[in-house]
C-alpha cells in the first residue's frame, strides 16, 4: 500500500493538485482524506483505499479555479457537484491508464455505492461516462473531436486540470 501511495502522490504533484500530508481529526467523507480549501489533505494512518485519492483529487482537478480553491470537507449536494463526480470518475481512470495501475485500484467493491463494477464495465466497453463534459472543459477529447485536433483520444488527458 505504501508504494502505491507513494506513486499516487508523485501524480499528484506531476499535475499541480495541491496536498499535504498530515493527520485528520474527526469524521471525513474518505477515510484518511480531506478536502480543505483547494487542498487533499491525506492522513496516511486512516488512509483505507489508495485508489480513493485519484478521486479526491479528480473533484479538484476538474472543478473551475475559482472553485477548485473553495471545496472543503464534504461537498454540497447540488448540480455542479453531481456533475463533478461524474467528471472525478472519468478522470481518475484516465489517470489509472496514464499511470499504468489497475482502474480496480481507484473502482474497488467498497466505493461508489456498489457501482464499482458496473463503472470498470463501462470503460472496459469504452462508454466514457462525463466524457462531453471533460471535452467541454478541453481537459480530453472524444475519438471523433481528437482525431480534427490532431491530439489523442479519452483516456489521454489534454490537461490535468481544468483552466476554465
Amino acid at each position: 500500500m505504501e508504494s502505491a501511495i507513494h506513486n499516487i502522490i508523485a501524480f499528484l504533484e506531476f499535475t499541480g493538485i495541491k496536498y499535504r500530508l498530515e493527520p485528520i481529526e474527526g469524521a471525513s467523507f474518505l477515510p484518511g482524506l480531506k478536502l480543505n480549501n483547494g487542498t487533499l489533505i491525506i492522513d496516511t494512518e486512516k488512509l483505507i483505499y489508495p485508489g480513493d485519492i485519484l478521486h479526491e483529487a479528480g473533484h479538484l482537478a476538474t472543478a473551475s479555479p475559482a472553485e477548485r480553491k473553495t471545496m472543503c470537507d464534504i461537498l454540497p449536494d447540488c448540480d455542479i457537484h453531481q456533475a463533478g463526480e461524474m467528471m472525478a470518475i472519468a478522470w481518475s481512470y484516465a489517470a489509472c491508464i496514464y499511470m499504468g495501475i489497475p482502474p480496480e485500484v481507484v473502482f474497488h467493491e467498497q466505493g461508489y455505492r456498489g457501482g464499482s463494477q458496473s463503472l470498470l464495465n463501462n470503460f472496459a466497453e469504452e462508454r466514457y461516462i462525463a466524457l462531453p463534459i471533460l471535452e467541454w472543459t478541453n481537459m480530453a477529447y472524444d475519438k471523433k473531436k481528437a482525431a480534427q485536433l490532431n491530439v489523442q483520444p479519452y483516456p489521454h488527458m489534454q490537461n490535468w486540470l481544468r483552466e476554465t
